[in-house]
């Protein structure tokens, strides 16, 4: 069973889940990939401890006070591979960004191969079920590209000005199929 809460953000709506007491999800309103409460029971609970814990951290976020990561207890559901990359993200400062391609060279050094496709990178990055506090938003492409943001290109420009990231020589992409 599945436990799920709303938060207000200055962003939107964020649809937190819970299973065993454990932050399983934080989705940002019409963010692509819902996860697997989509079709899972569950049921509404605004009270449990761990959602009382994630709306402090999300206001504190919120406040720019930089909360830390490890104040929450984290339980997102995914391969290996998502794992190690969700791990990489975890320890991206605030107001600091990454590449798809940086991210794909530390897994290929942990895993002992001589490359790692930035594509399936950013496929685990794109299905990273928890938005903001697993920041998601702050791995960018090749060149300052703001591409791949399952919430929205919006909301990650929203996050990374919030974070005060120098966005200014970041850019949009004109096609492709992440944006």
């Amino acid at each position: 069973m599945f436990y799920i809460c709303h938060y207000s953000s200055p962003m939107g709506l964020i649809t937190l889940a819970s299973q065993h007491n454990k932050l399983v999800g934080a989705w940002i309103e019409g963010q692509k990939y819902f996860g697997q409460i989509v079709n899972a029971t569950k049921q509404e609970k605004s009270n449990l401890t761990i959602f009382n814990q994630t709306k402090k951290w999300l206001d504190d976020y919120f406040l720019e006070k930089k909360p830390s990561i490890k104040q929450l207890s984290l339980a997102p559901q995914g391969s290996a591979f998502r794992y190690m990359v969700w791990d990489i993200l975890a320890q991206i400062p605030y107001g600091e960004v990454i590449t798809y391609g940086y991210i794909a060279k530390q897994v290929a050094l942990k895993c002992n191969k001589p490359h790692m496709s930035s594509q399936a990178v950013g496929g685990a990055v794109g299905h990273n079920p928890l938005s903001i506090i697993i920041p998601c938003h702050r791995v960018i492409g090749a060149n300052g590209n703001l591409t791949g943001y399952a919430g929205g290109i919006d909301k990650k420009i929203w996050l990374l000005q919030h974070e005060q990231v120098d966005i200014q020589n970041f850019f949009i992409p004109k096609k492709g199929t992440a944006i």
